[in-house]
């Protein structure tokens, strides 16, 4: 990859860095997201629920031996090479998915490009832990975060608009792909000269005992497990309930999750620097997950297929998320070093683990149920997980 050193890199200042990287993570996000939403009904296409449960599973089986592979490729040829060739395969991914039309292969792709964007996302971390200052961690991720998820706001509504009830949903990997070009190019003008810290060398046993040692983190990895269980049954099973059990359209579930995703950019940046300068991080993300879980458990027994009702219940559950997110990210980065990429990996399998539980599940409450439809049991279970967050969390010592 040293061909792809930019011979007119100039050194930039952290800070300056860190606003960079908040702008390529927006791009990122937004080729993660405008096809999110609509990936379960994709594969619907050729695949009953059942089937696109076992699908997740399969993608979080890979992604998980990828976070387990990547560490290793990282301290051999360095963070930079492993970001570039990462956002290459994963356009040559997409354009599969875009001219593909073999259920086999179309599933093969989708299972291949949850792994890499998982990796991708790993080395947007190594690039902001480096350049982030000990003292602003909480300010820096809360910034990030605000920064990548107002991409999760506008990109549901153009995935709605790209699909238009037509079921276009080839044409949202489209979109995807055209905003990994930018992506490239972005990652190519600013790291060529990337200084990669001495990244710790750690066995699989090493790790497990590394991380266990700190029982802050073996309680934050858990909370963060229930999280992205959340986030993972909702991103999939969310908008088929929306769709064939309530019968709203794609436009109406495209204008409830723009709603529902408001409070990420709104309150993340603040609660970042709330945690820096008052409250710290345990208090935030106990609140968090309890509003998290009550107003899930409520929508078990919301029967009105009402839009507004349905986006003001969603929105009031991704208060308490984004707050329990924002507070488990700051945490975490406040504790770890840049050189533990090891440790870091192991954080962001709790998001791919989280795909196997989710669909599991689904398939019991199908099973138990009888329904070849997503039930509103789901809602209330998923809800009491999350309140499951809250025991751990309690024994969490906050960082100030």
């Amino acid at each position: 990859m040293d061909k792809l050193a930019n011979p007119d890199y100039r050194p930039r200042s952290k800070i300056h860095m860190v606003y960079t990287i908040a702008v390529i993570g927006f791009i990122y996000t937004l080729h993660l997201v405008i096809p999110m939403y609509s990936n379960s009904s994709f594969l619907g296409l050729f695949a009953d629920e059942r089937t696109i449960s076992y699908i997740y599973m399969m993608g979080a089986a890979v992604t998980v031996l990828a976070f387990l592979i990547s560490p290793w490729i990282i301290r051999k040829v360095g963070n930079y090479r492993v970001a570039m060739w990462a956002v290459v395969i994963q356009i040559l991914l997409f354009w599969g998915l875009v001219t593909q039309t073999s259920p086999a292969i179309l599933t093969t792709l989708f299972v291949l490009q949850t792994a890499v964007i998982s990796v991708i996302s790993l080395c947007l971390d190594i690039f902001l832990e480096v350049y982030t200052e000990g003292a602003n961690v909480g300010t820096v991720r809360g910034m990030y975060s605000a920064t990548l998820n107002a991409s999760w706001v506008i990109a549901p509504l153009i995935g709605s608009m790209i699909i238009n009830g037509n079921n276009n949903y080839h044409n949202t990997y489209v979109a995807a792909l055209a905003m990994l070009f930018p992506l490239l190019y972005l990652i190519y003008r600013n790291f060529p000269r990337f200084k990669d810290p001495n990244y710790i060398h750690l066995s699989p046993w090493q790790l497990v005992k590394h991380v266990s040692h700190n029982s802050n983190w073996v309680k934050l990895f858990l909370a963060n497990t229930i999280l992205q269980v959340f986030y993972a049954w909702m991103t999939v099973y969310c908008p088929i309930y929306l769709n064939k059990v309530m019968g709203f359209g794609w436009e109406a579930i495209g204008i409830i999750l723009v709603i529902m995703l408001i409070p990420f950019p709104l309150i993340q940046y603040p609660l970042g620097i709330l945690a820096d300068k008052k409250y710290g991080e345990k208090k935030i993300m106990l609140m968090g997950f309890a509003l998290m879980g009550l107003s899930t458990i409520v929508l078990g027994f919301v029967k009105l297929p009402n839009v507004a009702l349905w986006a003001l219940i969603l929105f009031i559950t991704r208060i308490g998320a984004a707050a329990a997110e924002i507070m488990i990210e700051t945490y975490f980065f406040k504790t770890v070093s840049p050189r533990d990429t090891a440790a870091l990996g192991l954080f962001r399998v709790t998001r791919p683990i989280s795909y196997f539980i989710a669909p599991l599940i689904a398939i019991t409450v199908l099973t138990i149920t009888h329904t070849s439809d997503i039930h509103p049991y789901n809602f209330i279970l998923i809800g009491l997980i999350s309140l499951c967050a809250l025991l751990p969390i309690t024994g969490i010592k906050d960082t100030n």
